[in-house]
């Protein structure tokens, strides 16, 4: 019995060692470290791990062991929480929304800003752990009560749960903000990744619910903000730079809305476009929307393939405002409040949050924007990880901290 122990974990540390050997050459093959990306064998390491993990969840699930956001979520768990001797942190639950207030332990004599926090991830993994970090630092450096809302996610929740949540917890907290020491009048919608995008449709949603405190600013970091062009120079020039390459937007994506991962290609080339769509929306979703020194060389006219209708119908909940924010009405978004986005160069959305700056000061909506030249997505949360922390995640917290100050 020992000896069949011994080959089944000698077999397993091979298996594991074969798998890693497998990321990195996966890594080296198709991975791309642009040159202006601060220490780049970091970066690369990260990723490697990244992937190792992603490949290790794939094979669970396909094994029927584990599904791959329940893998992730299970690794995430793992990872210790770093807490800020500070900061107070309380976890309740509005309704059946988990969520984590933060503010700081020095008593204030006055009603303090409140941030609203959803949390990136892809539906697939972040958490109120995993954002303990950022939430504590803002509300620390702000000196507000900073909500962290913990939306349910894959793989037993898909759309519109997560939109559910954020906007069920965003309401009852408006509802007694006194109750919770938060000034009406400063209240702050923020959200990065996937959490940008829930800011975006909660925001708009919240200009048509009548008497809830008007929320005074909106802060999207890196969000995905539509799912129909995908030829947008950003989808071409960061495919396969870390993290979020258009395989894994892709991956949580569909995962998230249900949609067969076999549409892939029809959405890539825009096959699932109509042009009766294409001829409206084309105004706000084309790449002539955005700063021409973000076009590449070898940026091409935006050309649809052909239309296949049964794509189309497969995945036509993307051409809801709550699913792409961007296709809100003008008067939607001329209702909007004032707004600060933040983009990475090299991050794949970086040309949604571009063309929804647009968007937003056609309307007359003050929009301040911060770029990240050597930013990256999901850069800031490695901001207090001081083996793994970057240049652009620093940037990138302290202005954020800055905006909110200045409000």
């Amino acid at each position: 019995m020992a000896v069949l122990w011994l080959v089944l974990l000698a077999g397993l540390s091979m298996f594991l060692l074969g798998l890693f050997v497998w990321v990195i050459i996966q890594h080296l093959l198709t991975v791309e470290i642009p040159s202006t990306l601060k220490h780049p064998i970091k970066l690369r390491f990260l990723h490697c791990m990244f992937l190792y993990l992603l490949n290790l969840g794939n094979i669970l699930e396909k094994l029927r062991i584990c599904a791959l956001p329940r893998f992730f979520q299970f690794v995430q768990y793992l990872m210790p929480i770093k807490k800020d001797p500070n900061v107070l942190a309380t976890d309740t639950h509005f309704g059946t929304v988990p969520v984590r207030l933060l503010k700081p332990k020095e008593v204030s004599s006055k009603l303090r800003r409140g941030i609203i926090f959803y949390h990136g991830g892809g539906a697939m993994v972040g958490s109120l752990d995993t954002y303990h970090g950022l939430g504590s630092f803002l509300a620390h450096e702000t000196d507000s009560l900073v909500l962290l809302v913990g939306y349910r996610k894959l793989p037993d929740y898909h759309h519109p749960v997560l939109f559910n949540d954020c906007l069920n917890a965003t309401i009852y907290f408006l509802k007694n903000l006194e109750i919770f020491g938060v000034d009406s009048s400063q209240v702050v919608l923020c959200g990065d990744s996937i959490g940008g995008w829930a800011v975006g449709s909660i925001a708009q949603v919240l200009t048509s619910i009548p008497n809830l405190p008007r929320i005074q600013t909106q802060v999207l970091i890196c969000p995905v903000l539509h799912l129909i062009n995908f030829q947008l120079p950003s989808y071409h020039q960061s495919k396969n730079v870390p993290f979020l390459t258009r395989d894994i937007l892709f991956l949580c994506m569909c995962k998230y809305l249900a949609i067969d991962i076999s549409w892939k290609d029809a959405m890539l080339t825009g096959a699932i476009i109509p042009l009766v769509k294409w001829k409206k929306y084309r105004k706000w979703l084309s790449y002539e929307n955005i700063p021409r020194r973000f076009w590449s060389r070898d940026t091409q006219p935006e050309v649809l393939g052909p239309f296949n209708e049964t794509a189309y119908l497969e995945t036509k909940q993307i051409w809801s405002a709550e699913v792409s924010p961007l296709l809100a009405d003008d008067r939607i978004i001329a209702q909007l409040p004032k707004t600060f986005l933040v983009t990475f160069e090299h991050d794949i959305l970086r040309d949604d949050a571009l063309l929804y700056k647009k968007r937003l000061e056609d309307q007359g909506v003050p929009v301040s924007w911060y770029h990240v030249e050597d930013g990256f997505h999901g850069c800031i949360n490695l901001f207090d990880n001081q083996l793994f922390s970057f240049p652009c995640s620093m940037k990138t917290v302290n202005a954020l901290v800055s905006y909110i100050k200045d409000m």
